[in-house]
């Protein structure tokens, strides 16, 4: 028997937005079709013009946990997570305690989560000098697949990768198809920063467009060389798009994130000593970030990350408002949907385009592609139903991050999320959590959930 039908006049499906009934059992979505099903006996959801899309997915996520859960962690996170509409993250790998550049400290990491997922949760590896010799064993492990820094992390733990490195470590990431995600920025000892700590202006001149634009033309170069997947993150720099675009005619396996920020932000909105804004790369000027728009439109960048990157606010220097010293990192999961959404509606795009930037083209990078990110049959039923047209003004109190300091609030969003569903039972409806621990580990390896550990068969 078919557990649960969700019928609706906005169903997002593979043909595009259509009025639809999809049918789930055991967590799967078993049928997509026009009607309900004659002496249908399950349970029967009416959205009515409300939106049912694929639950979103964001692949940069820093959770902190174990070793600096005063940041942020599990429990936190994926409360707000669900909340807005997220059924799965994939969290980066440095800023744990231990990092996750060993075998050990995925087992860790594993052990930490116990208990405590509220949505489904996958993991990167961490590439770091030295460690070559630990990559397949995370692979092992279950990983998704490996990030890097080619400038300080601003983890000590976590020291940046020298082409040198990259050249040992991509052909052993490229023979098991795993995307390597990097933080492109290439920095010079040039002080570039002169003057008053608190300017924002002064922080974006210390951190040009062409750290960025150096390190992804070496990226390319290398991703050419060694036939790997290279993923570019949090792409801000637009001189790199029309190389970028090149790399992509080639045919090179080349794939390119933006973040929300620097598509809801320009830097002539930031004042001095507003260091909840601070992010690396920074947030560029209106002309830049307009054209970000194009190549997302254009489909150049494939899709939008928050890179959720939380932390205390004497870390982000919030008494003092200094942009030099401040924690880079812009806290926004829970509203990766509503602040996208609110963006893109002003530049005429539509749901569709959410769907495509938020669940179906990180379920690529990710490998999961093959059941989560669409409404399809067979695929998992992670699922968000949302108002398209409701909107509602960001307050410290509705923010489940377990620090409330994020440049959003305040801000009047578009897009409501109503309910939220993990495999088909419903999580989140109308700004409550109706289950809790319902989230997985995802790992890589023949795709397997579980809930704590995974048993390797040969």
């Amino acid at each position: 028997m078919v557990d649960l039908a969700i019928k609706g006049n906005k169903v997002l499906t593979s043909s595009g937005i259509q009025k639809a009934v999809v049918l789930v059992k055991d967590g799967l979505i078993v049928d997509i079709r026009a009607e309900l099903p004659e002496n249908f006996s399950g349970d029967v959801l009416d959205i009515q013009d409300s939106v049912l899309m694929p639950g979103v997915i964001d692949p940069h996520v820093h959770i902190n946990e174990p070793g600096r859960t005063d940041w942020e962690g599990f429990d936190t996170v994926t409360r707000a997570a669900i909340v807005g509409g997220l059924t799965t993250l994939v969290d980066m790998p440095l800023n744990s305690s231990p990092v996750t550049t060993t075998a050990q400290a995925f087992d860790q990491k594993i052990a930490a989560t116990s208990g405590q997922l509220h949505t489904n949760v996958g993991f990167w590896g961490g590439l770091v000098p030295g460690n070559t010799d630990e990559i397949e064993r995370l692979i092992d492990k279950g990983v998704l697949g490996f990030k890097a820094f080619l400038t300080h992390s601003g983890i000590d733990d976590f020291p940046n990768v020298t082409e040198a490195d990259l050249r040992k470590a991509m052909p052993i990431i490229a023979r098991h198809g795993l995307p390597l995600l990097v933080h492109c920025e290439l920095s010079t000892d040039e002080k570039l920063a002169i003057g008053d700590n608190r300017s924002y202006q002064n922080y974006l001149s210390s951190r040009p467009k062409e750290w960025e634009d150096t390190a992804i033309a070496m990226m390319i170069r290398l991703c050419e060389e060694h036939n790997c997947r290279t993923h570019i993150v949090h792409l801000s720099s637009a001189n790199s798009i029309e190389p970028i675009a090149r790399a992509k005619q080639k045919g090179l396996p080349l794939t390119v994130e933006t973040g929300q920020h620097y598509l809801f932000f320009n830097a002539e909105m930031i004042q001095d000593g507003q260091t909840q804004f601070k992010c690396a790369p920074p947030i560029r000027e209106k002309e830049n970030n307009d054209q970000l728009w194009e190549a997302l439109r254009s489909g150049i960048i494939d899709f939008v990350a928050t890179d959720h990157s939380p932390a205390p606010p004497d870390l982000k220097q919030m008494p003092t408002g200094n942009f030099m010293t401040a924690w880079g990192g812009i806290a926004s999961l829970q509203l990766a949907l509503p602040v996208l959404w609110t963006a893109a509606r002003q530049r005429g795009f539509d749901v569709t385009d959410m769907a495509r930037w938020l669940s179906e083209k990180p379920a690529q990078l990710a490998g999961l592609s093959h059941r989560k990110g669409r409404i399809v049959v067979g695929y998992d039923a992670d699922l968000v139903v949302w108002s398209p047209d409701d909107s509602f003004v960001v307050s410290a109190e509705d923010v489940l991050h377990k620090h409330k300091i994020t440049p959003y609030l305040g801000e009047e969003l578009y897009g409501i999320v109503e309910q939220t569903y993990l495999g088909g039972v419903k999580v989140f409806e109308d700004g409550e959590m109706v289950m809790l621990k319902a989230g997985k580990v995802i790992y890589q390896q023949n795709d397997r959930l579980s809930e704590t550990s995974k048993k390797r068969t040969d």
